[in-house]
């Protein structure tokens, strides 16, 4: 199955947003971006999923598609919802999180070094 990777983003800036757009351009991990501002119907999912309007929160998801491609592990009750991997879904990943996440799904060649 080909992959997408899209990733909720705001409007107004956000440094967790500007670091994972240079990431992915860093690596040329093509990506789409959903605008939580300018889609309500994005807005409502994203806080049902994460409880909160998180940006950037990233997908894998079909092509075309705005939504998971697969079931996604719950919310953390026991830690930050931060950086944790809920399968083909992540929230607010430093730098680490998202590149080991991105192996895990394909979209790089190797995890995280440094």
């Amino acid at each position: 199955m080909e992959k997408e990777l899209v990733m909720y983003i705001r409007g107004s800036y956000c440094p967790g947003v500007a670091l994972a757009r240079d990431l992915l351009t860093r690596y040329r991990v093509p990506f789409r971006e959903v605008s939580i501002d300018q889609d309500p119907d994005a807005a409502t999912r994203l806080k049902e999923w994460t409880n909160f309007y998180s940006v950037p929160t990233l997908l894998i998801a079909q092509p075309g598609e705005d939504v998971p491609y697969t079931d996604f592990l719950p919310r953390p009750t026991e830690r930050s919802l931060k950086g944790y991997d809920r399968g083909p879904l992540i929230t607010e990943p430093n730098n680490q999180d998202l590149e080991n996440w991105l192996y895990k799904h394909g979209f790089l060649d190797r995890p995280y070094s440094r």
